[in-house]
């Protein structure tokens, strides 16, 4: 209790020490306020924590996350009767001439034969593995570099094709190409910023 006491007594001596010199201020004496510091760091328009835009059939995504701005165009299939996806595809691009990122397909492919991925008729070279699978599907890290990016851009379709674990058959899935373009410089421009 004497702490206690002793603090109060030393505090109200603190504030009536402070009278005078407030006092003492003339309407002559100018109060000059810092301003807050600019926030460094990275951001987005409108100072948007988060956006989110369509283009055609890809959802182009950006986040700041602490320090860091995640930003990535994307296109994603469901199964109407289920809504349970059917696969994804997630890339990045800094530069909008090349993307890079992961194509999620569904359990019960036969990973060791990986897939191939054709743009409209044009069948890429090498076939691309799978990396793992987790609970969002088997995932295929690919890589489009300043080559086969155009073809991306004006092409109608990206096709994989894959095979069934149980059957060994074929199986294809299609990505529509409608408003990759317009994604990748969209993506490419929030990195940018």
């Amino acid at each position: 209790m004497r702490k206690y006491a002793y603090f109060v007594a030393m505090l109200g001596a603190a504030c009536i020490a402070g009278l005078p010199a407030a006092a003492a201020q003339t309407k002559s004496d100018k109060v000059v306020a810092t301003p807050p510091a600019a926030a460094v760091g990275p951001q987005l328009p409108g100072g948007a924590s988060a956006l989110s835009e369509t283009h055609g059939d890809w959802t182009v995504n950006c986040q700041i996350s602490g320090t860091n701005k995640v930003c990535s165009l994307s296109h994603q299939q469901f199964n109407k009767q289920s809504n349970q996806r059917l696969l994804a595809i997630e890339l990045s691009s800094k530069t909008g001439e090349d993307a890079t990122g992961t194509i999620a397909l569904p359990f019960g492919l036969a990973l060791a034969k990986g897939v191939a991925l054709t743009i409209d008729d044009q069948k890429l070279d090498g076939s691309l593995p799978f990396n793992t699978c987790q609970m969002v599907g088997c995932l295929v890290p690919v890589v489009f570099d300043a080559n086969v990016t155009p073809l991306l851009k004006n092409g109608t379709t990206l096709k994989i094709d894959a095979f069934a674990a149980d059957t060994g058959q074929a199986v294809s899935f299609s990505i529509p190409l409608n408003g990759f373009s317009g994604a990748l410089a969209r993506t490419a421009e929030l990195l940018a910023d």
